[in-house]
Formats: structure tokens, sequence, C-alpha cells
């Protein structure tokens, strides 16, 4: 197998992240494989929020690399990181609230570098049929679940390799986040690369190939499912189940 097949598509190395004074992200290495779904848990304030946005260039760390393709991105601006092929969804979705659907989905629409798969206006409407009902609706006019199809939606309009999800389900409805959770299999089967960040334990387990636990902005277990599942006292210590 060639060095190129071996390389992780993204790779945080010795990542120290601070808030101000606050030391969050502790000499934190996490890499990514292509076709790799990775579940990222832990608890609140756990530093898991503050890794994506470290990987995605939101926030510059202290010490340690970012690479992405094994190029050192650290410093590179996050619009440079998306067209790379990055997509990020963030907790609170960050859609355009005076835009419609349509403008929110189309203003997005690129070919990312390297993206497997085409996902057009009319792919995405198809994997959000609720969306095509509302294409002329605002962004502020849809409720908390549309407004999440529409973030994710938005996210793959990019042709992202790697889709980032942060709390896609925090706050909604049983039903709402059922439906998120389908999309998110959906996605998965089509060989996208992600990392999920969500309370929902078994969801994340349900649908990941590794699980990440961060406390302390610390990795204190990462392995498969199974091997979590194995592992009920620290489930219970880290994740509360």
């Amino acid at each position: 197998m060639s060095a190129a097949a071996l390389r992780p598509l993204l790779e945080a190395r010795g990542l120290d992240t601070y808030y101000g004074q606050s030391h969050v992200l502790r000499d934190l290495s996490l890499s990514i494989a292509g076709g790799e779904t990775i579940g990222l848990m832990g608890r609140n304030g756990m530093g898991k929020t503050t890794l994506v946005r470290t990987l995605v260039g939101l926030i510059r760390p202290r010490r340690g690399q970012v690479l992405l393709d094994g190029e050192d991105v650290t410093a590179a601006p996050t619009h440079i990181i998306a067209r790379r092929g990055v997509a990020y969804v963030p907790e609170g979705r960050g859609i355009f609230a005076s835009l419609s659907v349509a403008e929110n989905l189309l203003i997005a629409g690129s070919a990312a570098a390297g993206g497997s798969e085409r996902w057009s206006l009319a792919r995405v409407l198809e994997l959000f049929p609720r969306l095509a009902q509302r294409l002329r609706h605002r962004g502020d006019q849809l409720s908390g679940g549309e407004q999440q199809m529409l973030a994710i939606g938005r996210a793959l309009m990019t042709n992202p390799r790697l889709l980032l999800l942060d709390e896609a389900t925090e706050g909604l409805a049983p039903l709402l986040r059922e439906e998120i959770w389908r999309t998110i299999r959906l996605i998965r089967a089509t060989g996208m690369t992600s990392l999920i960040i969500d309370k929902t334990v078994t969801s994340v387990t349900a649908i990941a190939d590794r699980i990440v636990i961060l406390v302390k902005g610390e990795i204190v277990f990462q392995g498969s499912p199974q091997e979590l599942k194995a592992r009920p006292d620290l489930m219970h210590r880290h994740l509360g189940v």
C-alpha cells in the first residue's frame, strides 16, 4: 500500500488550544481516515467544540499542528480549509435567517477539491424532501429541525470530503432527531468521511466506526463501539450512562 493511501485525511498533532488563559485542549492528537465515521463524545465543557473549531481554523492552537492530506494547514484561513473539502455544521446551525431556503443552499454550491460525489441542489432536496416544500421560506421561518436540515444540506452543497457535525440533534423533538439520524446514516452510506459530536450514546455507537471520548481536553478513550460497550464503568463515568 502506498504512503498516500496510509496517510490520514485530517490529522491533529499535539494540539494545545487556549481560550484566553484557559487551557482547553492538552497535547491532543487525533487522525481521521478517509471514509471513517468518528463519534466524538464527552460531557459539556470537555473541549469537543474547541477541537472541531481548531481543526477548521476558527481557533488557532498555541502549539501543535493540523494536517490536511499531510499538509500543514494550522495557519490556513477557514475558507481555504473549506475549499479543500472540509465542511463544518456548527452547534446553533448558523444559517442565513433572511435568505430563503433555496438561497441558503445555492450560495454554498461548489465543487470542493477531491469531493467524491456531486451534491447538487436536486440531490440535497431528495435527501431532505421537507426543504423542497419550503424553498421560498426564509431561514427564520423554519422549525428547528428544518433549520438543522438546511445547515446539513448547505454543508453538502460544498461537496465536501469531510463533514463535521456539532450537536446536530440537540434540542430537537424525538421524531426530528430520528430524521436527522436517518439522514446521517444515508450520508455515511455514500462513503463520506465524518466526525459527529452528539450526546446520544445509542445513536452514535450505532453509526460510528470509532468512538473518541474527551475529558478536560484530553482523549481518555478511543476504540470501536464494541470496545466502548465492554467498558460500562467508563461509559458511566464519562458519558453518564
